[in-house]
């Protein structure tokens, strides 16, 4: 029996969008102000959502049940797979002393913390970001960055900070292809209108990470470092985006930017180094900043060493987020499994669609092709490389699965969430409240592609969720659907420092377990003022400089 989805299951869309809020607003509160663990907070969510979902919106129990254990198995793989085995990297780097080569070997480039910062939150992460996505960059960077002394509310807080505006064109392009492909769009027009709204907050987002971790005064002492960083990256992704397409954006933005940095800090310092590793106004957390120590030199083999099972990594990603690799090893294992009770028993309804649309939910467990394997395979190799023996690794492997059990447990429960919300509709309740705002829809249809990703921790699935309404509202209003689809994405880029997983993500890379809450409540604000400002900027498109809506041929 198909069970068609309510979007105003009480006549009254107030009441309505205030119910589907709940889920969200029980995991935050839980989170974010009573200070419980996140694992419970999660289950709490879960909780809360599946009785809106079955009582207020009348989805059949079973059915509920099965859209929550398919998300479930989505937070293992391919999420809690990446995040394990990054973790794992990461200790066996620790345990055999390259970890701390390799922090040697960046301070050399720049003792200064902020510019550590601005190499390795920003340009490190985008490149990770570009080539992979899905938690990867934040936890590499937060990792690094804990390694490098910096406290575990600025390693985390500051990781997600820098992973914003590379999002949109993540794991080679994914969020805009699926986009495209799932909702009609033109590729290369919607990854050009991107490619003119994210450049601005390239530029920004980097001043603003390092006003977040020192200051403003602190910021003005660097800015021509932070200038080129952030034109560095801009540059190049607003060229790729709107003559080249989107698979290739990051990695290409993230490289001229890594390079440009360390080029122009051969020939510029700050006058002033910054060695405090505390957030400005959070010393208390994670400690009081690190007396000055000599730094430490390294031979060149050292160095290699140290940089080689990183190298490693890089490539095996890269080579993972290849569409011919992906479909390669999908060719030799990935079988499917349609969700029974589930899969195509639901149904989409306008407005959301344009005409009545099923909801599959099939399963596949790619294992070969998953991102989470390649970087497992690459701490393998790294570990060979580094003089580990074969069962010294496998007990590693262990110690690690034991470290993080909660942060994967955490994970489930948080997928479960999101995707008991999509299959049920409540989470287009809160888009279809955004939709009515009229006039001031491109700031409110950007702040619906915030609360996209928040809700569901990816930009590809809030684009999936939200971009054919952004369509159908775009068109309704005369507005243009590329605009409105491409804000959806460029919206949701803020909105993936407060989901839930990426912040579980940087508390287990971290080790600062059941901090969740406190991390939470540092990025909310960025966030959510980011995502304003991407408003106010599409509103602007829309209205005051509509030239910038010209297809590029």
């Amino acid at each position: 029996m198909v069970w068609q989805q309510i979007y105003d299951p009480f006549g009254n869309m107030f009441i309505s969008t205030l119910l589907a809020a709940v889920p969200v607003v029980v995991m935050l509160v839980c989170l974010g102000f009573l200070h419980i663990k996140a694992h419970i907070a999660a289950g709490l969510g879960l909780i809360a959502a599946f009785a809106v979902a079955v009582f207020g919106y009348g989805m059949p129990a079973g059915m509920a049940g099965n859209a929550a254990f398919f998300g479930g198995l989505t937070g293992l793989l391919p999420i809690g797979w990446i995040v394990l085995n990054i973790i794992f990297l990461q200790q066996l780097a620790e345990g055999n002393g390259s970890f701390k080569v390799l922090q040697d070997s960046l301070s050399g480039i720049t003792e200064d913390r902020r510019l550590q910062l601005l190499l390795i939150a920003f340009c490190f992460g985008a490149f990770f970001e570009g080539a992979a996505g899905f938690g990867t960059p934040v936890a590499v960077t937060a990792g690094i960055l804990i390694g490098l002394g910096f406290s575990p509310l600025a390693a985390s807080g500051l990781s997600l900070i820098a992973n914003t505006a590379p999002v949109a064109f993540g794991a080679l392009g994914t969020p805009v292809i699926t986009l495209a492909k799932v909702h009609g769009y033109d590729l290369m027009e919607v990854t050009a209108m991107i490619g003119r709204q994210l450049p601005f907050f390239s530029l920004l987002v980097p001043f603003w990470l390092i006003w977040a971790f020192a200051g403003r005064k602190a910021m003005m002492e660097i800015w021509p470092a932070i200038l080129v960083t952030g034109l560095s990256f801009a540059i190049p992704q607003y060229l790729v985006s709107n003559f080249i397409g989107p698979e290739l954006v990051d990695i290409i933005a993230a490289i001229v930017s890594m390079v440009s940095l360390v080029l122009f800090l051969r020939v510029w310092q700050p006058k002033k180094v910054w060695r405090s590793t505390s957030l400005k106004g959070h010393e208390k957390d994670g400690g009081e900043a690190p007396a000055p120590v000599a730094l430490k030199r390294h031979s060149a083999s050292a160095l290699l060493s140290a940089w080689t099972p990183w190298l490693i990594l890089t490539v095996f990603v890269f080579i993972w987020g290849l569409p011919a690799v992906k479909n390669y090893f999908n060719g030799i294992w990935a079988p499917k499994f349609p969700i029974e009770g589930l899969n195509n028993l639901i149904e989409k309804v306008p407005p959301v669609v344009p005409t009545p649309h099923k909801e599959a939910a099939v399963y596949v467990l790619n294992g070969l092709s998953a991102t989470g394997t390649g970087i497992l395979l690459s701490a393998i190799i790294g570990a060979l490389v580094m003089g580990y023996r074969p069962l010294a690794i496998v007990q590693t492997f262990f110690r690690t699965f034991w470290l993080v059990r909660y942060s994967l447990v955490t994970i489930v429960l948080m997928l479960a969430l999101g995707t008991l919300t999509r299959f049920s509709g409540t989470d287009t309740t809160l888009g279809l409240a955004f939709a009515g705002t009229g006039a001031l829809y491109p700031f409110f249809g950007t702040l619906m592609g915030w609360i996209g990703v928040a809700m569901t921790g990816s930009d590809t699935a809030s684009n999936v969720l939200f971009g054919g309404m952004q369509k159908v509202a775009a068109e309704q209003l005369g507005l243009s659907a590329n605009l409105m689809g491409a804000a959806n994405s460029s919206g949701g880029v803020m909105g993936k420092m407060i989901d839930a997983q990426s912040i579980v993500v940087a508390s287990t890379a971290t080790k600062w377990f059941n901090h969740e809450g406190d991390i939470l409540r540092y990025v909310f604000f960025h966030s959510i003022a980011l995502a304003c400002l991407v408003g106010i900027f599409v509103t602007l498109q829309a209205y005051v400089f509509p030239f910038t809506l010209m297809v590029v041929h």
